[in-house]
């Protein structure tokens, strides 16, 4: 029964309160699934329409595909766009196709769920015109700008810069006021900016090139020089002046941004060097041996990187955590065994360590062709080090090197900590300063340099995994590097690794200064000729080994 309340209103109580309740619920129950269809016939219905051969219907279909907020909407959008959205003959189903050596695979589109592998002739093209490529167009650039996602909006706006128009004026200026990212908010004052320039009064045109010329985008500089054309055809002094005056500051800009991406490259190439070398550092400054297999022990963990993600496909992004320590101990035990095998017979006779490593690289090549087969091998790149951190339009700084660069540091910090704080450290410091002395101390040198040998392979295992993140895997892989790496330990003085630091990341940063004035082959040559003429002031390297072995 109703009563009514303090408060003037009327509330259920009693048995009737339950029962509201129960009747409520039910309501609920069975109108849920009833809007759930309404939304799937409302997605679903213009998708079919879609078929049509009338591009008018597929127009209508397209506007009202455009209202939804379905993610789905995008990928269809694009996909119809680019002339590979396909339906299934045999129930019209709307299908993605991926070709394949077995013919066409099918994705459907409603549920994003495999339906197998087809023949052509099982499917069918959407076809498009171009009133409804530019339709779709805007849309895809309209909802993009629109979205959630600041980087999804700017990627938008981007891609909308190169081809921005008069009618695109009051979207853009819509969207600007409601923007709240600054990024975007610039990119979209940059698309403005673009159409003041051509289609705006005097005023608004200075105040464009000027806006213009403190962009990086590559269309702001393209459209500038569009304009000086135009400004120089009609005689007009003072709009080309300005504009002049951006694109060189354009300019200047681009040449700094080009300066800073080739240190990054040099710094990236010097990682690559610094990994080669800093095993090759310590086996040579303790040891003396010349280890011509150096190059080959860093083939065996890119390798190795290979067999790990053979052995867990399905876990790719963990893998390169696995394959480190798994490099460093396959080729680890390869280099105690290389020592214990042939190197421990050698020593005190330098070229003869020289001519036994170099045939010990291509027994180690022709094994592993025996294994894998003389073909490349691709080793695929987690998706965590792929893509590239865009710092602006001009400069981006591709993940997979600054990785490397990090890895490569963290890996000198480890060693230079067991140099200095382990036991092994102290021993081998003390072999490589007086062997003589050390071996008279009870140090047992044999057990040290098998140690030493094998510490120094491990890391250029781990090199090796490093190395398969840039180039392709290969038998040739560590003939491209061996060069190098006594370069860098001859130019930063033998058994440092400061030096071995600092030779790496100078020799890196001089290669690709040199590179895009003289070329690859000439950059390597002229770093040759300065070593070559730096030994010759300097015969222990940048930084010399101190001791009475290292004296005699």
């Amino acid at each position: 029964m109703c009563t009514l309340n303090r408060s003037g209103r009327y509330h259920t109580s009693g048995f009737f309160s339950p029962i509201l309740t129960l009747l409520i619920m039910i309501a609920s129950l069975l109108s849920g699934p009833a809007y759930a269809a309404q939304a799937v016939d409302n997605f679903s219905a213009p998708l079919k329409q879609l078929l049509e051969f009338d591009f008018d219907i597929k127009q209508q279909a397209i506007e009202q595909l455009a209202k939804s907020d379905d993610e789905r909407v995008d990928r269809i959008f694009k996909t119809l766009l680019n002339g590979d959205l396909y339906y299934r003959k045999e129930d019209q189903a709307l299908v993605y196709v991926f070709s394949t050596d077995d013919g066409y695979a099918l994705t459907g589109v409603l549920d994003n769920a495999s339906l197998g592998v087809v023949s052509k002739r099982e499917i069918k093209k959407i076809t498009v015109n171009n009133q409804l490529r530019e339709l779709l167009s805007g849309l895809i650039a309209e909802r993009g700008m629109s979205n959630r996602n600041p980087a999804v909006r700017l990627n938008s706006v981007k891609e909308m810069i190169g081809q921005v128009g008069e009618p695109d004026r009051d979207r853009l200026q819509k969207l600007l006021v409601s923007e709240t990212d600054q990024r975007v908010s610039r990119a979209l004052h940059i698309a403005l900016a673009m159409l003041d320039v051509v289609h705006g009064d005097k005023q608004k045109q200075l105040a464009a090139v000027v806006a213009l010329g403190e962009s990086d985008y590559t269309e702001s500089r393209n459209r500038l020089q569009q304009v000086l054309k135009q400004a120089t055809a009609a005689d007009d002094s003072a709009l080309a002046k300005q504009v002049k005056t951006s694109l060189h500051a354009i300019q200047l800009r681009a040449e700094r941004y080009q300066a800073l991406e080739t240190v990054f490259f040099g710094i990236s190439l010097g990682s690559v060097l610094l990994l080669a070398a800093i095993g090759l550092a310590i086996t040579f400054g303790v040891m003396g041996v010349i280890n011509m297999a150096h190059g080959e022990l860093m083939m065996i963990g890119a390798y190795t990187t290979y067999v790990v993600q053979l052995l867990m496909p399905n876990y790719i992004e963990w893998s390169l955590l696995v394959a480190v320590p798994a490099a460093f101990i396959v080729a680890g035990l390869f280099g105690v065994a290389i020592e214990r095998g042939v190197i421990r017979f050698l020593y005190g006779r330098p070229l003869e360590t020289l001519l036994a490593t170099f045939g010990i690289s291509l027994v180690l090549q022709q094994l592993v062709r025996s294994i894998f087969s003389p073909l490349n091998r691709s080793v695929q790149t987690p998706a965590w080090m792929s893509g590239s951190w865009e710092i602006n339009a001009v400069l981006s700084l591709t993940y997979n090197r600054l990785y490397i660069i990090v890895f490569s540091l963290l890996v000198f910090a480890a060693l230079l900590a067991i140099l200095k704080k382990t036991p092994l450290g102290l021993q081998v410091r003390a072999v490589s300063q007086n062997r003589t002395m050390a071996r008279a101390m009870g140090i047992r040198t044999e057990w040290v340099d098998a140690m030493t040998f094998g510490l120094g392979s491990g890391i250029a295992g781990v090199a090796g995994v490093a190395l398969s993140q840039l180039t392709n895997v290969g038998p040739n892989l560590g003939q491209s590097y061996i060069i190098d790496s006594f370069m860098v330990v001859v130019f930063g003085g033998v058994g440092n690794l400061w030096g071995t630091l600092v030779g790496a990341m100078s020799l890196g940063v001089a290669n690709k200064f040199l590179e895009p004035w003289a070329g690859a082959v000439l950059a390597k040559i002229f770093i040759l000729i300065f070593i070559i003429l730096f030994i010759q002031k300097r015969p222990r390297g940048l930084f010399p080994q101190k001791g009475r072995a290292a004296e005699n």
